[in-house]
């Protein structure tokens, strides 16, 4: 049995900043990722996949980001190579392909099962990441189906079966989906539901900026008025194209992208849509507006500036055939579900989440991180996660000794 004061699960960019941060502290610590390092950006994402995030907010704890393209945005395979360089130059006790099968409280510490063997440590941390296991909320069954996919399936369109394609969920990885396969030439048709509608740019600067410079993307969890509504809130309409172009429901319109509802059904070879697409991008534009209002009156602006609004098409489709063969594929971006089947049930609210406050669980010497909206609005991002690790490492700190249980 191996031996440490601190087990991370996950070799993803917030395992590794957490990773950083105890190495500072002298904290003895192993980081335990069952792939690769940044297995989830190597292994469900699509081949021209780009940050959402400009290059200067993707910093981690001791390497802000240096290069000479600050407001660009990298590619998944530069992210993957800067994680790795990231893991090498601080030394991080990372051991790969090792999956933790299950961790219960044992004494005073913890005791982990894993494919490669056994682990005692004194206090664990889920490093896991908000994007855990796909969620596909309708199976298409019986003969003659199209092929049927979660967005963390899709490579590119020459990957797909021959003919149109279904895209459903009209968040950041559905609009950049439909907008890849309408410009390869695909017919799409994408089914949108509730959105979070944002302009890469506004007046000059990237979205995210105006976000920092505001404070929003650092506001506590506390400090949110219905916390729980903001987890729910769909991830933004944003592309990180090396043309800062932007990337919307009207954006996929002009190039000839069709709208319908969200799915409500599947029934007799047809899927179902709601006729809720006006009510959906209505909600979108109200917010849309509101934040773009709060940013001219900070940036004191004499003279607000408005986006053209998205037009709803007068027809929509209320029905698909999935047996005519014309649609030959189904992309489900429909978000993804966290797995704790490895930790201990009375780890977990009713909810099936990891319970936590801040980070801070109730099991003692159990923490999580990079979660969203773990203890700000930028937890899942890259820079929050970072900033999140080093609170959470002050915490295991305070942790290990309180209870006497730091190494000598």
């Amino acid at each position: 049995m191996k031996q440490t004061d601190v087990v991370i699960v996950g070799g993803g960019q917030a395992g590794l900043a957490l990773s950083h941060c105890l190495g500072r502290k002298g904290i003895a610590h192993a980081v335990l990722e069952r792939g690769r390092i940044g297995e989830r950006w190597r292994a469900q994402t699509w081949h021209s996949l780009r940050l959402l995030t400009p290059n200067w907010l993707n910093g981690l704890p001791g390497s802000p980001y240096a290069g000479a393209d600050p407001d660009g945005f990298m590619t998944r395979d530069a992210f993957v190579e800067s994680l790795e360089a990231y893991a090498r130059q601080w030394q991080a006790p990372l051991e790969c392909g090792v999956e933790v099968i299950s961790s219960r409280r044992n004494g005073s510490g913890f005791a982990l099962r894993t494919n490669a063997g056994d682990w005692s440590a004194k206090a664990v941390v889920v490093a896991t990441g908000h994007c855990d296991r796909p969620v596909i909320p309708f199976a298409l069954e019986g003969k003659r189906q199209p092929q049927s996919m979660h967005a963390s399936h899709y490579r590119s369109p020459d990957a797909l079966a021959p003919g149109d394609v279904l895209v459903v969920g009209a968040s950041s990885s559905g609009v950049q989906i439909a907008d890849e396969l309408a410009r390869a030439g695909r017919r799409v048709v994408l089914s949108a539901g509730k959105h979070t509608r944002l302009p890469r740019l506004w007046r000059g600067k990237d979205i995210f900026w105006w976000l920092c410079e505001m404070g929003i993307m650092a506001q506590r969890l506390d400090g949110l008025a219905n916390p729980e509504s903001a987890r729910r809130q769909p991830s933004l309409q944003l592309a990180g194209r090396p043309d800062k172009a932007d990337i919307d429901l009207a954006t996929l319109q002009a190039i000839g992208v069709e709208l319908t509802g969200r799915v409500q059904g599947i029934a007799n070879g047809t899927i179902d849509f709601a006729g809720d697409l006006a009510a959906s991008v209505a909600a979108a534009e109200t917010k849309h507006a509101r934040l773009l209002g709060e940013i001219d009156h900070f940036a004191g602006a004499a003279r607000p500036m408005r986006r053209e609004p998205v037009v709803v098409p007068s027809t929509y489709p209320r029905g698909l055939s999935l047996t005519d063969g014309s649609i030959g594929t189904v992309i489900w971006a429909t978000g993804y579900a966290r797995s704790f089947g490895w930790l201990e049930p009375f780890a977990l609210g009713p909810d099936g989440e990891l319970a936590h406050r801040n980070g801070i669980t109730s099991v003692p010497g159990l923490f999580a991180l990079g979660f969203r909206l773990l203890r700000k609005r930028d937890s899942n991002f890259i820079s929050g996660a970072g900033t999140d690790a080093q609170a959470i490492a002050a915490e295991i700190s305070r942790y290990l000794d309180c209870y006497g249980l730091r190494a000598a």
